[in-house]
Formats: C-alpha cells, structure tokens, sequence
C-alpha cells in the first residue's frame, strides 16, 4: 500500500456504474463534454487528480460547451427552488437587503442582456455586496475576457463541487 491510497469517498465515486458517476457529475457541472472527459479518465488516485482533469476539461470546452454549463446556473439571488447547491453556494445573498435584492436583480438583466448568459461567479464564501460589485466590475468587459473569466468562474465552482461529491461521508 502506498502513501497516496485513494479516499473513500473517491472510491466510492469511482465504483459508481458509468451511468451513476455521469448523473453525479453533470450535477457539478451541466456541460456534457466536460462530464465525459471527466469520466473518461476514472479511476482517480486522488481527489487533486480529479481536480487536474476537472482544470483540463474545462480549459477545453468550446464557447458552446460553456453555454451548457453555465445553462446549469441560476442568476445570483435566484437560487433553484429546492435545490440546496445554489442555496448554499449563494448564501450571501440569502441575508442581503430588499434593496440590495432588487439592484443585483436589475444588474443581472442587464449583464445578461449584454452577454446572453446568466452572471457567473464562484459565489461561495461571498457577500452580496462583493458580488454586486463583480457584476458592476465585469458588465463592462468584452464578450472574450468574459467568456475567459467565466470559464475560470466556473473552474472554481467545479473544483468546490466536485471536493464535495468525493467527501469521506456521504449525507
């Protein structure tokens, strides 16, 4: 046995049916090219191993292979009806003013009316003022540089749910 065993929680999602590890990976992350490369390269040996091709994927995904990932997201300040990922990745905007609701709302529909897509953030760990003021910060890039920041975004929220999908004990 070497020092870098592989976790139970990783080996538990890498014995899942191909079908079972495909469903737990497009919950991470709704882009079905990066599910399949991701999936492609299982076993992992390590949970970093997982992040590596995580990155991999993600720095390969065509603009509309983003579309589809970020199609997976809801606008910051609406999260999912019942779905606990984006309540618990936007909590910061759980707490936030009525004020402070309607002014990302009101930003949101500008940001999307600008890019066509959802405004992205890796949310976690933010407050709602921080967002708001990346939405100000962003509305103002090129398309490219955002699809660049996007991608980067979004690697950041994979990595996050994807440590989570591999923890020690499953809830």
């Amino acid at each position: 046995m070497t020092s870098t065993s592989t976790s139970p929680g990783l080996a538990r999602f890498n014995a899942l049916e191909e079908q079972a590890a495909l469903a737990a990976l497009h919950e991470a992350c709704a882009s079905t090219a990066w599910a399949d490369r991701l999936l492609a390269v299982r076993p992992y040996t390590t949970t970093e191993d997982l992040f590596v091709a995580s990155d991999a994927a993600m720095a390969e995904l065509s603009a509309a292979d983003l579309a589809e990932a970020m199609a997976g997201h809801p606008p910051i300040g609406r999260p999912k009806p019942g779905d606990p990922t984006s309540s618990r990745e936007q909590r910061g905007m759980a707490g936030a003013s009525e004020e402070l609701k309607a002014e990302m709302l009101e930003l949101n529909l500008a940001y999307q009316e600008r890019f066509g897509h959802v405004f992205l953030i890796c949310a976690t760990g933010r407050t709602g003022e921080q967002m708001r003021d990346a939405v100000k910060e962003r509305i103002g890039n090129s398309p490219e540089q955002e699809r660049e920041i996007v991608r980067a975004e979004l690697g950041r929220i994979n990595r996050i749910r994807l440590g989570n999908l591999v923890q020690e004990e499953k809830a």
